[in-house]
């Protein structure tokens, strides 16, 4: 990043106000150029990809991080479909929100703007640094990015490509950086007059370890411990279909399910059959013992015995630390509850306040699932790998927020604008309205 990560900063920071000015058309045209230049050179970016993936399996990388590292071709179309998506959405920038007279000469108007620069920490997935790179230049934001160093090749040729269609479109030139070592994050931390907001993906350990250590805004995309409640009034299909997608669909996201929890009314019924689909889809269940009685009394019922190895059910014992875990692997825990209030006070506590689900045909149920849940994310009769900015319709997402301010859930084009107020009169001056010279009469328009 030139002589050092802050110099580059306060180069976007001149740059985001050009950014800010730029008209819609020329930001769509920089996403228009990159999306073709991403698949005129999807054998540079395969080729790239390859040493990514070839390191990651060489240094034994657990398979869901490689998983994540693949950067295929269907995956990359999928990709630049979504930046092409991105191109037909409305301007996120100068959108009134508010249009107030407040006298007769007096207008007041609430417009969305830039953030400014955002640098966003992110995980080792080539796919995001594009959806990343999309989505803060559509919003007229800089962007300053850091990826995973396991994706570091991938990363470099994706910035690349993006850069130059940038240039090429007329966009100034630090409307996106690239950061490549570990040490930058630290100095970007420090980076508080140039850089107006840190978006990190990751665990909550790490989004705390960015709060802890910078005075810029942080936007936390924090762990995915996601649930789905089987309510005793849910169609077993739907349970068990929806919780093996919310489960197995893609097994390394952040909105994957780790827990489910089953009304004890329904427990006989749906957890045999549950964990008969987990099987088949190599999950293991760890069990609470009311649910581990349930297992061995079915299969005892089945003839298989009370010794029968726990291999063969592929089951364990579920502790409180189960519980508090996003594994994103093929683990899920599994819990029976009383009620439905205690479904929501579990997820409550244990979970991270992404997405969860409830399984049920009672509408007063979803309704009480959908007041009492505090969480971004919360479902009715559907998987919660919906969780996410593309199927929002948002076209992609630069994270997903799990706080309560400014943007919450996928974080899309509108999360990443705020607004400014703009006031037009004709010589007025508070001296008139405080000796009451004058009046206002504040009407919206």
């Amino acid at each position: 990043m030139g002589n050092s990560t802050m110099d580059g900063a306060r180069r976007a920071k001149i740059d985001s106000r050009l950014l800010a000015t730029a008209s819609v058309g020329t930001r769509n045209a920089a996403l228009a150029l990159a999306a073709d230049a991403l698949w005129d050179r999807r054998a540079d970016i395969a080729a790239e990809n390859e040493k990514d993936l070839k390191a990651a399996r060489e240094a034994g990388l657990p398979d869901p991080i490689v998983k994540r590292l693949d950067f295929g071709e269907k995956k990359l179309a999928d990709t630049i479909a979504g930046v092409r998506e991105m191109i037909g959405l409305s301007d996120p920038l100068g959108r009134v929100l508010l249009k107030r007279e407040l006298d007769a000469d007096l207008l007041l108007t609430q417009v969305t703007c830039p953030i400014g620069v955002i640098g966003v920490i992110f995980e080792s997935r080539p796919d995001a640094l594009v959806q990343i790179a999309s989505l803060c230049l559509k919003s007229g934001n800089c962007a300053i990015l850091k990826g995973g160093s396991e994706a570091q090749a991938s990363n470099r040729i994706l910035f690349e490509i993006i850069h130059e269609a940038g240039i090429r479109a007329g966009l100034p030139q630090s409307f996106l950086t690239l950061l490549e070592s570990r040490s930058e994050i630290t100095e970007l931390l420090s980076c508080h007059e140039s850089v107006d907001l840190i978006i990190p993906r990751g665990s909550n350990e790490f989004v705390r370890y960015i709060m802890d250590h910078s005075e810029i805004p942080v936007m936390g995309h924090s762990d995915g411990i996601c649930h789905v409640y089987v309510d005793k009034a849910a169609d077993l299909e739907k349970a068990v279909s929806i919780i093996i997608d919310s489960k197995t669909q893609y097994v390394a996201a952040c909105n994957t399910a780790e827990t489910v929890l089953v009304h004890e009314a329904i427990a006989k019924a749906v957890i045999p059959k549950l964990q008969e689909s987990l099987r088949g889809n190599n999950v293991r269940i760890h069990a609470t013992k009311p649910v581990q009685d349930i297992l061995a009394e079915a299969r005892d019922g089945a003839g298989a015995g009370a010794g029968a190895p726990a291999s063969n059910v592929r089951t364990a014992p579920a502790s409180e630390d189960d519980f508090r875990t996003e594994y994103l692997d093929y683990i899920v825990s599994m819990k029976i509850v009383e009620d439905i209030d205690e479904a929501i006070f579990h997820i409550n506590v244990f979970g991270s306040h992404h997405t969860d689900a409830i399984v049920t045909e009672d509408d007063e149920a979803a309704g009480r699932f959908f007041a009492g849940v505090d969480s971004a994310g919360v479902y009715r009769n559907c998987s919660t790998r919906f969780a996410d900015g593309y199927r929002y319709g948002f076209g992609a997402e630069v994270g997903i927020s799990t706080g309560k301010l400014h943007a919450r859930g996928p974080v899309g084009l509108d999360g990443l604008v705020t607004y400014k107020y703009l006031l037009e009169g004709n010589g007025n001056i508070v001296a008139d309205y405080a000796e009451g010279r004058r009046a206002f009469h504040f009407r919206d328009l």
